[in-house]
């Protein structure tokens, strides 16, 4: 079986075997990119974790205290996660969800539309991308034998 490298013709032939290199170490960057973008948003709501409250409510999440824990845990940790690849699969569905709420806070609640929106979408589609994919290569998941 081919692997999505090398399906199809390639025009620059001699460039597969720099694909199938590198094709590894480009996805665990993603991850790990991602993973970090999440802790950075997540650290300060950690750090005030009853800070969203007001926020989260005004899009209809009652509690209001309840729903920000959670959003300070799920962001710091799904990230943490992420970052090394661990329960990859359930942080990303974690994050993929927050980060689709987003979406529609900016998109809906502030009325920006795609410009406060796309962040929040780029980031989401990454995040389903290892919500399907999982984390595969340089990953806890891995070493355990175990993708979640």
């Amino acid at each position: 079986m081919q692997d999505a490298n090398t399906r199809g013709t390639l025009v620059l032939p001699f460039l597969g075997p720099i694909y199938r290199l590198l094709s590894g170490p480009a996805e665990t960057l993603l991850r790990v990119v991602c993973g970090v973008a999440l802790v950075v948003h997540g650290l300060p709501k950690i750090l005030d974790p009853f800070g969203a409250a007001g926020m989260v409510e005004s899009i209809g999440f009652w509690p209001g205290w309840l729903w920000s824990v959670l959003l300070a845990v799920g962001e710091l940790g799904s990230g943490v996660l992420l970052i090394i690849g661990f329960l990859t699969r359930p942080a990303a569905v974690v994050a993929t969800i927050i980060l689709l709420v987003t979406v529609y806070y900016h998109w809906i609640q502030l009325d920006q539309g795609w410009a406060g929106s796309e962040k929040s979408i780029l980031w989401a589609a990454v995040t389903i991308f290892f919500a399907v994919n999982g984390a595969r290569t340089f990953s806890v998941d891995r070493i355990v034998g175990r993708q979640f």
